[in-house]
């Protein structure tokens, strides 16, 4: 049972992030700006950070397979999110190994996460013609205000979860050996 907690938890989030626009206030939701909600993404990092050791990629693994129920869920193309979420995570993996982990480092990586993913999103959908915004409009109106509210979902999210990663990590990856 304790090996569900963490595809559950992923579960959740991914759920909650498909109702995250809800959350909203009318009038942003009325304005030009676009906000990507990336609470995967966002666990993700966490668990990059607080769960996996440096030999132990279940990070990049659960990237993968939840960026692939992104893309079935909420878009129209296979791929692009499986493959943005399993980079960009393997990337945080890498990063997290040369700092020490903190608050600040911990809001740094994942703010290096949410815009290389939003970035190679954009930029792979530019290349397939799926999107007409502009560079600098895509920056002003989609990049910044995505950065903010995931970056806003992250410091919420900071008091309550890496504790209990830290704890999952110590009872499940020590009697194990890594992938």
């Amino acid at each position: 049972m304790k090996r569900l907690l963490l595809p559950l938890t992923l579960l959740l989030f991914l759920v909650l992030e498909g109702t995250a626009m809800d959350f909203l206030p009318k009038e942003w939701l009325l304005a030009d700006y676009y906000i990507i909600p990336h609470w995967v993404l966002v666990v993700l990092t966490y668990i990059a950070i607080f769960y996996d050791f440096d030999s132990t990629y279940y990070c990049v693994l659960y990237g993968i397979i939840f960026g692939l129920l992104i893309d079935l869920i909420y878009t129209d193309m296979l791929g692009v999110y499986m493959f943005t979420y399993g980079l960009v995570i393997y990337i945080t993996h890498g990063l997290k190994k040369l700092l020490h982990s903190n608050v600040f480092v911990t809001l740094l990586l994942t703010m290096i996460a949410i815009v290389t993913a939003d970035t190679t999103i954009y930029v792979l959908y530019s290349f397939i013609q799926a999107t007409e915004m502009v560079w600098e409009s895509y920056i002003l109106m989609s990049l910044l205000p995505t950065l903010a509210a995931n970056v806003l979902f992250a410091l919420v999210l900071y008091p309550l979860l890496p504790g209990k990663l830290q704890e999952w990590s110590e009872s499940q990856l020590k009697r194990s050996n890594a992938i």
